[in-house]
């Protein structure tokens, strides 16, 4: 089976993490915070706080900000449930916005009317490795006196307007899980340039509990133990090495789906919009015919080809449908569930894989799409 998403873990990688073992440090000691000064000087942000997952990066984010129970933060439908779950987790609201059909990013001239006196932050998703139309989004948050906490889980190493994902917005998280831009296992990080933001993260991260004058540990806050160990964090810096390889890699993938399904009519794909240097995480590519995505998806798992579907819309979720969202509808993120495939793309991925997938994909409209 051709994978659609996978780590690549190279002798060097192995070292990096056999030298920590070796070390005496397995947790809470110096290579988390040279991985987190590496990722700091990567993204262009000021300060890095290295987490175990995506989603305790996203709570912690969340916590930081000082979004509380009751507040509403907009975002967007077209995500992994974690973005809104950990909203959900602080007593927060998530207000759905339709996304564009380009990006199948938020839509960002969605965002102001869903805006009301009980709205404390913006929450984008950079899709697929897409950033999101920052720019925008920025003046809408300035106007109304918003945060901006940027769920770049699927875009490290992407570029929005010649600037990396991480230093953006106010907040930005990332993940480390094995199909994203580099893997540390498990994994997460947060990203800031605020001090206050920065102090705040260190604080929850480890259970709320820190030194007092005298040296003696005291909690201060209701915190979690959302720490990243040392031979994790020294996985992450000797990926983040080959962080731009990765994405050279990855751009070729694009490159070479591109060029061969480009005339292929019943075959929407994926754009870099101009401005954006995408991370291609995944490669979303749209059937013209809603009815002809799962015979093709089916057809294609049985060629070898492990295609996958991300995502479908947060609110259709049988939790939010029992849990305050059961009206809401927004067509374009429902015409995108309806018509969207995920096809493999990884550095790893070899021209002629592309060319085996093309040519089923090609297959199947020519003979076998009924």
């Amino acid at each position: 089976m051709i994978a659609y998403g996978k780590q690549w873990i190279t002798p060097q990688d192995i070292k990096a993490v056999d030298r920590i073992l070796r070390s005496g440090w397995v947790t809470q000691g110096p290579a988390i915070l040279a991985f987190e000064k590496k990722l700091a000087k990567y993204c262009g942000a000021k300060y890095v706080v290295a987490v175990n997952n995506g989603t305790s990066a996203l709570h912690l984010a969340y916590l930081a900000s000082g979004i509380e129970p009751g507040d509403e933060v907009i975002t967007t439908p077209n995500s992994f449930v974690a973005t809104s779950n950990m909203l959900l987790a602080i007593g927060a609201k998530p207000v759905f916005a339709d996304i564009r059909l380009d990006t199948y990013n938020i839509d960002e001239t969605k965002i102001e009317k869903l805006i009301t006196q009980k709205t404390r932050a913006i929450v984008p998703i950079d899709f697929a490795g897409q950033p999101s139309a920052m720019a925008e989004i920025k003046k809408i948050a300035s106007k109304h006196k918003l945060l901006i906490i940027d769920d770049g889980a699927h875009a490290l190493g992407a570029k929005y307007n010649g600037k990396k994902v991480g230093g953006l917005a106010d907040l930005t998280t990332f993940s480390f899980h094995p199909v994203k831009p580099i893997t540390t296992g498990e994994g997460g990080a947060v990203a800031t340039n605020n001090k206050k933001y920065y102090d705040k993260l260190l604080l929850l991260r480890s259970q709320g509990v820190q030194k007092d004058k005298a040296g003696k540990n005291v909690m201060t806050v209701l915190g979690y133990n959302y720490r990243m160990t040392d031979f994790q964090a020294a996985l992450g810096s000797s990926q983040l090495q080959r962080l731009n390889f990765f994405l050279k890699k990855r751009h070729q993938v694009a490159a070479w789906y591109k060029r061969e399904l480009k005339d292929l009519k019943d075959i929407i794909l994926p754009q870099e919009i101009k401005g954006n240097y995408s991370g291609w995480h995944i490669y979303v590519v749209r059937v013209t015919n809603p009815r002809r995505r799962n015979k093709l998806m089916k057809y294609l798992k049985q060629q070898g080809i492990g295609v996958n579907f991300h995502f479908p819309p947060i609110y259709k979720q049988p939790y939010y449908r029992q849990h305050g969202f059961s009206k809401t509808s927004l067509k374009n993120a429902e015409l995108y569930e309806a018509t969207a495939l995920t096809l493999p793309l990884h550095p790893q991925l070899t021209k002629k894989e592309v060319n085996y997938i093309v040519g089923r994909i090609k297959r199947f409209y020519n003979k076998y799409e009924i």
